[in-house]
């Protein structure tokens, strides 16, 4: 009897913390593979401070990123929206002038920033390669070569006396081959300073970036924001650079992990995440925080650098990785902490996306859900608390871009979880887990294969996607497919077009637009005000 009314009295109480305002962190990282944490299986590397969320709160084990690519991925947590309805494919500054910052986080509801308003890359980071080579070759390499063949063709005609030649056609040439390698030692130079910097609020604090002990400068940073605000409720959405190549770690980390700088990296972001929880046990704000934490989608398997080293991380069981659908690119970690409240050491298996902590946050707060638009998360209290017993995503639709990849279904009733393919892609070399010769896969023409009818798989038996049913092996096959395309049909009703923002127009660099904390027209575009300043207030 005292066993069971101490029961009640901590539901009751749960109950009761559950519709308070909690405080929220949502702590993303970057690339980090299903595979990498140890509370996901990992030996190998360290990661106590995952592993203490998941032990202390929730572990979902078939928790999927909304999109196989970061920016789409975290557009769809952030708004809780499949990111095709929206369309925002980047974080950006400007649309028009160089005062709008219509895309800066300030102008978003946010009421303070600190860390990269672009992304991270390898030409970032002196001596990390650049990920440009491809298109080096296209347009520099192959057209150098062109004009040489046409330079020394023309020579021996000209000598051979069968044509002539006047010396402005070899002139021409020449001085397109050299427009040509100034272009390309141009944006060798400059591509840094423009394109790699930190932001404060609206201010450029560090350009070129410096990441030296930058994970640190982060980490103080947010946790002055959690002093700052300690004493009303408060959102910190900490987005880590790691493991995004560019890869770095503090001299505290380099060198420590069994798994190079990568697992240097992984590590250096764990030790970050115990900073955190440390700050909010020190101000008595555990009980009263819930806190998130996941990858926007599985780890780059393609990741390798220059000198053949693996700057990637690990999907464990599952297939495939980041840029494609197979489970390796989507099914990510997804720890729930909230003392008091949530189970600890619960495990979940049921579907669930990361665009459902965008309702679970609204409604924990207080707030509506906007009415204007289509939400495709849901709120996942109930399932965290026990209330329901299944996902409430009977469907889920993975896209490949702005194609229709594929598609989730999670039957009423059955324990089956269905995935069918429509189309997939083509990993190269052959018998590869990736498309290593582009970096990525991509989505559209010889890059993939199409399937007619669509390729279908059971994950509750077939996780690593190896099986795919066929009439012959499972008897209602064209039952199931079916039903998908059904799901697959007022689903597409749902989605209006939006502006490309991936126009050429969008594309072109736009001089006016472009942030330097010195003069533009000097393109020194060089300023530390991270050291000047050694202030972490706002």
């Amino acid at each position: 009897m005292k066993i069971f009314l101490l029961l009640l009295l901590f539901l009751c109480e749960a109950q009761s913390r559950a519709t308070s305002r909690p405080n929220f962190i949502v702590l993303i990282a970057d690339d980090l593979g299903i595979g990498d944490p140890g509370c996901y299986g990992n030996k190998t590397l360290r990661t106590p401070s995952l592993d203490a969320l998941a032990k202390g709160g929730v572990k979902l084990t078939q928790h999927l990123a909304a999109s196989p690519l970061c920016t789409p991925s975290r557009a769809s947590l952030m708004t809780g929206r499949y990111s095709i309805r929206s369309g925002k494919w980047h974080l950006g500054i400007h649309c028009h002038s160089k005062t709008d910052f219509c895309h800066h986080p300030l102008n978003h509801g946010f009421d303070y920033f600190h860390g990269l308003p672009v992304t991270n890359l390898r030409d970032c980071k002196p001596g990390q390669g650049t990920v440009f080579t491809s298109a080096i070759r296209l347009l520099v390499f192959i057209p150098l070569q062109v004009i040489a063949i046409a330079l020394l063709t023309l020579a021996v005609l000209k000598w051979l006396g069968l044509c002539h030649v006047p010396p402005a056609v070899f002139f021409c040439l020449v001085f397109l081959a050299a427009l040509i390698l100034a272009s390309l030692l141009c944006f060798l130079h400059y591509f840094r300073p423009l394109n790699c910097f930190l932001f404060r609020n609206y201010d450029i604090t560090q350009q070129p970036l410096s990441y030296d002990n930058l994970t640190q400068r982060l980490t103080e940073d947010a946790s002055q924001f959690i002093r700052r605000n300690a004493e009303r409720p408060f959102l910190l959405v900490m987005s880590y650079l790691q493991v995004h190549t560019a890869l770095f770690a503090s001299k505290d980390f380099a060198g420590k992990s069994q798994h190079g700088i990568y697992g240097d990296a992984v590590e250096e972001m764990d030790w970050s995440v115990g900073q955190i929880m440390n700050v909010l046990e020190e101000l008595s704000l555990a009980n009263d925080t819930l806190i998130y934490f996941t990858s926007d989608q599985g780890a780059h398997v393609e990741e390798v650098s220059s000198r053949g080293e693996v700057h990637g991380g690990s999907n464990g069981i599952y297939k495939g990785g980041k840029a494609n659908n197979w489970e390796g690119g989507i099914r990510v970690p997804g720890l729930l902490r909230w003392p008091g409240v949530l189970q600890a050491g619960l495990e979940i298996h049921e579907p669930t996306s990361n665009m459902d902590i965008f309702p679970t946050v609204v409604k924990l707060a207080g707030s509506p859900l906007p009415e204007d638009r289509i939400i495709d998360g849901r709120d996942l209290m109930p399932l965290l608390l026990g209330k329901r017993q299944r996902s409430e995503h009977e469907f889920l639709f993975h896209y490949c871009n702005f194609y229709l990849n594929a598609v989730r279904w999670h039957p009423p009733n059955s324990t089956s979880i269905w995935k069918a393919f429509f189309f997939t892609p083509k990993f190269t070399p052959e018998g590869a887990n990736g498309c290593f010769p582009t970096h990525v896969c991509f989505c559209f023409g010889h890059f993939v294969t199409h399937h007619h009818p669509p390729l279908l798989f059971d994950l509750s038996k077939d996780p690593r996607e190896r099986n795919p049913v066929s009439p012959t092996t499972e008897p209602r096959f064209q039952e199931i497919l079916e039903t998908m395309q059904r799901a697959v049909d007022r689903h597409a009703q749902t989605v209006q077009r939006v502006p490309n923002q991936l126009s050429l127009g969008n594309l072109l660099w736009k001089p006016w637009l472009q942030m330097c904390c010195s003069s533009f027209f000097s393109l020194s575009c060089q300023c530390d005000r991270e050291k000047q300043d050694g202030r972490l207030s706002h």
